[in-house]
């Protein structure tokens, strides 16, 4: 597939002029080698007939920096509704990504952070069923998180105390001090 239309964002992601770009085949110039099989089975898959959505796509701009783009590809038809070519519209999603692994990193070190405290973490849903149980209280308690998670934490306190622990995570739940 060669290259027939190159717009402004393109340029701007890029850095290849429009001139630079046309009649030039879009995966051997300008998608990484790394990536050209994956590209040109998406576009073959396009030039089939059929459309692909939510493609992501790693072009590398003229200064050499790596560009993530989302893409989807339709084809273009003739008007006997045969395919003359692939229509491309991708959105950069470099930042987003960047965002997103560094959102991932935090919630993996907060995980480790909570399942490594030296102290008692647990949480439960609206319905009181365990959905956190950290490795302090499954040591203590004798009971795996796999084991309690999902199920009442009135289970794994003593009846009496059903109550109080019931009225404290109510006041969690509304912002009140527990305390």
């Amino acid at each position: 597939g060669l290259i027939t239309e190159w717009n402004r964002k393109a340029m701007e992601i890029s850095g290849f002029s429009k001139d630079e770009t046309l009649n030039h085949s879009f995966v051997k110039q300008y998608i990484h080698q790394v990536y050209q099989k994956q590209v040109q089975r998406m576009l073959m898959q396009a030039l089939s007939g059929q459309e692909v959505g939510n493609f992501e796509l790693t072009l590398y701009s003229r200064s050499g920096e790596r560009r993530e783009i989302l893409l989807n590809a339709t084809p273009r038809r003739g008007p006997k509704n045969e395919v003359l070519g692939v229509f491309c519209v991708g959105q950069e999603i470099t930042e987003l990504n960047k965002h997103r692994l560094k959102s991932d990193r935090i919630a993996h070190d907060l995980n480790q952070l909570i399942d490594t405290a030296n102290a008692p973490i647990f949480s439960t849903d609206k319905n009181y069923n365990i959905d956190e149980w950290n490795g302090w209280v499954a040591k203590k308690s004798g009971w795996s998180k796999n084991e309690v998670k999902g199920k009442p934490l009135t289970n794994y306190i003593q009846p009496e105390m059903h109550n109080v622990v019931s009225n404290v995570i109510k006041d969690a739940a509304l912002g009140k001090s527990t305390s």
